[in-house]
Order: C-alpha cells, then structure tokens, then sequence
C-alpha cells in the first residue's frame, strides 16, 4: 500500500511517520513540502506519489488563533482539505481527514455518536465542520476521523504545558467544567494504520478510552511526575479564552469497534507518553 502523509512535521504527523506501517511505501509531505492551501503542489504531489491512501493530518489547529484569524483558518483548514480532496479524486485515492470534537457545541450529556448533530460553537470548529461537509460532498467514501485532546512528543500539548508550568510554580489553575476524552498521538496513529488496512470509510470517533476533565488530567500529569504543585479546579469563565469550548466533547467509541479496533484507556496512554517524554526533559 502507497500512503502520502499531508501534515508530516506536525505532532500527530510525526507519530504517523513514526508508526510501523510495515512493508507499506509511506512518505510524508510537511509544510515545508507543500502549503495545502497551494491547490497545483498539492495536485503535483499526488500525481508524483501515486498514493493509494492520502492521510490529511496538516491543519491551522491554534483554536484561539483561528477566532482572530478567521480567514487563515478556513483557507487552511476547509479550502485546504478541498484542494487535497480533489486531488485525491483525480488520482483514485482513498483519503482520510482528521476532524475535531468542536464541531459539536457541547451540550450533550451522553457520549457524542458519529451522526449527531453538528452545532460547531467556534472558528476552528466552524472551519472542520464545513471540511466535513465539503468532503463528503467530493468523496462520499472517503473516512472522517475525528479525534479530540490530543497529546504526544513532538509538539505543543496539554500535558508537556502542565508539565513546564508546573517545574516552577507552587500551584496551577485548570478548569474543571470541561469533559472529554485526552488521545495519545501513537494509539491514534496506530488506530489510523488499521483503518487504512481496511478500506475504512464514513465518519469514525477515535480516542483513548474513558474521559476527565482537564483539572483531572493535570491532576494524574502532577501525580505521574511526582511533583509537589498543588492543582487547583476553576471555572471555565474563570479561564475565558479567545475560542469557546465545548463543556462535553466525549466521543462514542461505537464507530471505531465496528471495525474491530479498541483504543487503551487515557491513563495507560498518559504513562507510556511521558515515560517516552523522559529522555527530553
């Protein structure tokens, strides 16, 4: 299986890079590469690569950036899967997108399933709703992957955050009223492995298993790395932000066990990470 990686040098790109793919021909396609707002590289690439799979993992992911650069945001992160799309069509290529849990408002109580209702609450929300829309409209069997919380070496994440903050502060502030599910970029790029295999296609929730809030998640982080900072839980208008978050993004793991594949719990993955972490602190 030929695999074009669009997205390579980013935190989940790296892991995807990183991950045994086996005797499957896979190259990675930074930003550096190609600037997938570039419709003809894009299309020129493709062409050159002769992928199978395209795996679009490159995206403008800054949330509160995307609210004070709208236009960046939808140029990158909807017209830009667009032209990977397209391109993908012309060369007979399956394509799988990564989206995002903010293309739903947070309002549920119960775990969010593959075919509720999208009510995207912010920018970067707004900019994967309509790639969604947009795609499937291009590639009906193409595969949606959305994904939330997610962490791993290699890139800015809660975790490597919590953990510099914490390495010079008696105590932190995180906020308690937001509940999702924290994913490990290696079980994601795992997960995304088998699912090429497969000839996955439709939308497909993939996180680790369970979920907590973010003052529980820098709780376990404090707890892991034996340091004596005190976590303290806040509001979310206690930390307003640029961009609003959803208050419940949990992800029903329903769609990805029809295909057979199960995702280890956020704290086994929250461990493997920072004892992969180790070396670089």
């Amino acid at each position: 299986m030929r695999v074009t990686i669009f997205g390579a040098s980013g935190l989940l790109g790296k892991a995807l890079m990183r991950e045994k793919w086996g005797s499957d021909d896979v190259i990675g396609i930074s930003s550096r590469d190609a600037d997938i707002r570039d419709a003809v590289r894009v299309q020129q690439i493709v062409r050159n690569t002769k992928p199978e799979w395209i795996v679009l993992a490159a995206a403008y992911t800054d949330v509160d950036g995307c609210e004070s650069n709208r236009d960046l945001a939808f140029a990158v992160n909807r017209d830009g899967a667009v032209n990977v799309a397209k391109a993908a069509k012309e060369a007979g290529a399956h394509l799988l997108f990564f989206s995002s849990d903010y293309v739903f408002d947070g309002k549920n109580a119960t775990p969010y399933e593959t075919q509720d209702a999208l009510n995207p609450q912010s920018v970067y929300g707004q900019t994967k709703t309509e790639a969604e829309i947009r795609l499937l409209e291009l590639i009906p069997e193409c595969c949606i992957a959305r994904t939330s919380w997610l962490f791993g070496t290699g890139g800015k994440c809660f975790p490597d955050t919590i953990l510099k903050l914490a390495a010079t502060r008696p105590s932190l502030d995180v906020v308690n009223d937001q509940r999702g599910c924290p994913t490990y970029s290696v079980d994601l790029a795992r997960a995304i492995v088998q699912l090429c295999r497969k000839n996955a296609s439709g939308i497909v929730h993939i996180t680790n298993s369970g979920d907590c809030t973010w003052f529980e998640f820098a709780r376990e982080i404090i707890k892991s790395a034996g340091l004596p900072t005190t976590v303290k839980p806040v509001s979310s208008v206690q930390m307003a932000r640029p961009a609003p978050r959803p208050g419940y993004s949990v992800l029903s793991p329903a769609s990805l066990h029809k295909f057979g594949i199960q995702m280890p719990p956020w704290q086994d993955a929250f461990q493997r990470y920072f004892h992969e972490r180790l070396p670089a602190t």
